[in-house]
């Protein structure tokens, strides 16, 4: 289950999967956030493997729309973990922040059969790249 090529594995998490689906994200958004923190543009480098990335709201810009937190290694996997609209939420708190980085430095050191098990299990889903 390695990566082949340096292409970032996307998942998302149960919770970002009901978040996601509630506010029509589509997958591909979500490949294209980590495709584009794979060239270096990530809005927020939050530390330990934590960034901040902008979703488009359905038909409209980034600025006013989504923001995903997520766990991510470049060339590794990237796990949407968390999910919330800028108009109803500034930014994450404090405690959020240290709470997401605590987990992805654990998450982030997952070898692919603790991965697979995980997906397995249902906790997390593997966003698959549309093939070109």
């Amino acid at each position: 289950m390695s990566t082949a090529q340096g292409v970032t594995r996307n998942f998302k998490g149960k919770s970002f999967e009901r978040f996601a689906s509630a506010n029509d994200i589509e997958d591909q958004d979500l490949v294209e956030a980590i495709e584009r923190a794979e060239n270096g543009l990530i809005d927020a480098d939050l530390g330990a493997g934590l960034i901040k990335q902008r979703l488009a709201r359905g038909g409209q810009g980034k600025s006013g729309g989504f923001r995903a937190a997520i766990f991510f290694r470049s060339g590794g996997w990237a796990v949407f973990v968390h999910g919330f609209a800028k108009k109803d939420t500034a930014n994450l708190t404090g405690k959020e922040v240290k709470q997401l980085k605590a987990l992805s430095k654990i998450v982030l050191k997952m070898t692919d059969k603790q991965l697979k098990d995980l997906v397995e299990a249902g906790k997390y889903i593997e966003i698959q790249r549309k093939k070109e």
